[in-house]
C-alpha cells in the first residue's frame, strides 16, 4: 500500500517533477537488473563489479551507478542534468505503430531508438580498447534500455506517445494525469513485482532458453505484440478500434495483466543476462 500511495502521488504531481523514475520507474528497472545479476556467470558478475567501481568517471554524483540496480535507473536520472545528456532522450523507446505490420525501418531514425542503442552498448562493452568511462556508460545504458524495451509501451503505440495520451482508470483510481503508459510503467509494474513468488532468482537453463533466444529485433517484435494484444487490447477491446475517452481497467482486468507484466520483467532480466554474458564473458 505504501508503494501504491507513492506511485499515485507521483502521477498526481505531488512528488518531484524531475524524478529519476521517469520511465518504467525504479520498480521495473531494478527488478530486471536484479534478475540479470542473479543469472550472469560469476566471471561476468566480477566484470560488472569492476566496471562499476569506476562509476565516478561518469561525473554524475547526483546519479550514482555503484551497483547494477543503481545503474539500471542512471539513464533516467541523468535527464535531470539538462542539455548534458539531452542527446539520449529518444533512446528510451521506439513508437512502432501497433496497427501496421511490425518494422523498425523508419521507426529508428539514425539509430535513435531503444533497440539500436542496446546493440550499440553491447558493442562498446565488448571492445576492451574503448575507454573505461565509455564502457561504464555503455553498461548503465544497456541495463536500463533492456528494461525499457520490455515495458511494452516503449515498443509499440497508436500515435499516442506510447499510451501517454491514452487516459485510463486503474481499478478505483481515476485522475486526469493517469494514463495507459503510467499504469504499465509504475502501478502495474509494482503490482506484478509485489505479487509472489519473487521474480528475482536463479532460473534454470530451460527457463532461460525459452525466452532469451533470437535477436534484439525479435525481442522488439515480441514487446510490440504485447503492446498490441495485451496493453491496448485490455484497454480498448479491439486494440486498433475506436479510442474511448477514458479506458477502464477494472480489478478483474488488472488481475489478468499481472502475469503478462511479470513475464515481461523475467524476459528483460534473462535477456539482459544473455547480453552481459556475451559482452563481458
Amino acid at each position: 500500500m505504501k508503494h501504491l500511495l507513492i506511485l499515485l502521488a507521483a502521477i498526481l504531481g505531488f512528488g518531484s517533477a524531475a524524478s529519476p523514475a521517469a520511465a518504467y520507474w525504479e520498480y521495473g528497472h531494478e527488478t530486471v537488473a536484479a534478475i540479470a545479476w542473479r543469472n550472469v556467470t560469476p566471471a561476468v558478475r566480477a566484470e560488472i563489479r569492476e566496471l562499476l567501481r569506476h562509476q565516478a568517471l561518469l561525473e554524475t554524483p547526483t546519479c550514482p551507478a555503484r551497483t547494477i540496480e543503481q545503474a539500471s535507473i542512471w539513464a533516467d536520472c541523468i535527464k535531470e542534468l539538462g542539455p548534458r545528456f539531452s542527446y539520449a532522450y529518444n533512446w528510451h523507446y521506439q513508437n512502432v505503430n501497433i496497427c501496421k505490420d511490425f518494422t523498425l525501418k523508419g521507426n529508428c531514425p539514425d539509430g535513435n531508438c531503444v533497440s539500436a542503442q542496446i546493440e550499440r552498448a553491447v558493442k562498446l562493452l565488448k571492445d576492451r580498447k574503448v575507454p573505461v568511462r565509455e564502457r561504464v556508460m555503455a553498461l548503465a545504458f544497456l541495463v536500463h534500455f533492456v528494461g525499457d524495451l520490455h515495458q511494452p509501451l516503449h515498443a509499440g503505440d497508436r500515435g499516442d506517445l506510447g499510451g501517454n495520451r491514452a487516459k485510463s482508470t486503474y481499478g478505483i483510481y481515476s485522475t486526469e494525469k493517469l494514463n495507459l503508459h503510467s499504469i504499465w510503467d509504475g502501478l502495474l509494474a509494482e503490482r506484478a513485482i509485489s505479487t509472489p513468488p519473487s521474480l528475482v532468482r536463479v532460473y534454470s537453463a530451460e527457463e532461460r532458453s525459452a525466452v532469451n533466444g533470437g535477436s534484439v529485433e525479435d525481442w522488439s517484435r515480441d514487446s510490440w505484440q504485447i503492446a498490441r494484444d495485451v496493453a491496448y487490447g485490455s484497454a480498448y477491446g479491439d486494440p486498433c478500434g475506436p479510442v474511448p475517452e477514458r479506458a477502464k481497467l477494472d480489478e478483474a482486468t488488472i488481475e489478468k495483466l499481472i502475469e503478462p507484466a511479470r513475464q515481461q520483467l523475467v524476459k528483460g532480466g534473462l535477456r539482459l543476462a544473455r547480453l552481459l554474458d556475451e559482452a563481458l564473458g
